[in-house]
């Protein structure tokens, strides 16, 4: 493969950053969004980090416009971004679950729209959306969260049958329980409890789903578009 520009947003830690790591190790060129200041991992990595909140239309031309100028335009999209805001059902807000699903969902629609414009265009490109397992099977406390993983999975669907005679694919990866900061904030025994939930007996790596993100953006995946990839270690079989 020609080294190619690739976006993966919330890119600056956790599944994200491991995904952009993976892309420039095999020399793509990569820039990651932050909605904060970008940690030493992603300029150590060579990343070029670029301030967008996904949730705000011009911040999100804006980044695109600063990449293209960059790097070039998108040729590669991972559409990682995202919030939690957990809470049962009748204990939460209405901004509690708008906001989880502008962020996650509606802000995957709003990068995905603008990456797929420059795509279009070229006649090539690959759009992955980073789902969850929660969008599959639910989640007590979660139902923002698991509606607007479930969300892109139908958003993905549009996308890929609107663009696949442009040479544009789009897919879903679907990870289960995975070792990450936001993960690892939780008690050990709970911990425990998802790791024993797997079929494989452990939680997942990084790594690992983002060697999956990144197969789905590789030329031999040019005849997959609009799957959903589970990286769960058998937990959702179906």
């Amino acid at each position: 493969m020609s080294q190619r520009t690739v976006l993966v947003t919330g890119g600056n830690r956790g599944i994200g950053l491991a995904c952009a790591r993976a892309f420039a190790e095999q020399g793509d060129r990569v820039a990651v969004t932050c909605r904060g200041e970008a940690p030493p991992e992603v300029v150590g990595a060579g990343l070029l980090p670029v301030a967008c909140d996904v949730t705000v239309a011009e911040q999100v031309d804006t980044a695109f416009a600063h990449i293209e100028e960059e790097l070039g335009p998108v040729e590669v999209l991972v559409s990682n971004a995202g919030i939690t805001r957990d809470g049962l059902i009748l204990r939460m807000s209405d901004d509690d679950f708008t906001d989880v699903l502008d962020a996650n969902l509606t802000g995957g629609f709003r990068v995905a729209r603008r990456a797929a414009k420059g795509m279009m265009r070229a006649r090539w490109g690959r759009i992955v959306f980073v789902s969850s397992i929660a969008g599959r099977i639910g989640q007590a406390g979660q139902a923002n969260y698991a509606a607007s993983k479930a969300g892109l999975v139908g958003l993905s669907r549009s996308f890929a049958k609107e663009f696949a005679s442009r040479g544009v694919t789009v897919n879903v990866v679907a990870p289960g329980p995975v070792a990450t900061d936001m993960l690892r904030a939780l008690p050990e025994e709970q911990q425990d409890a998802y790791a024993e939930a797997v079929p494989l007996g452990r939680l997942g790596h990084p790594d690992e789903i983002a060697a999956a993100v990144r197969f789905l953006a590789s030329d031999e995946a040019g005849f997959i578009t609009g799957a959903v990839l589970p990286v769960d270690g058998g937990l959702f079989m179906g």
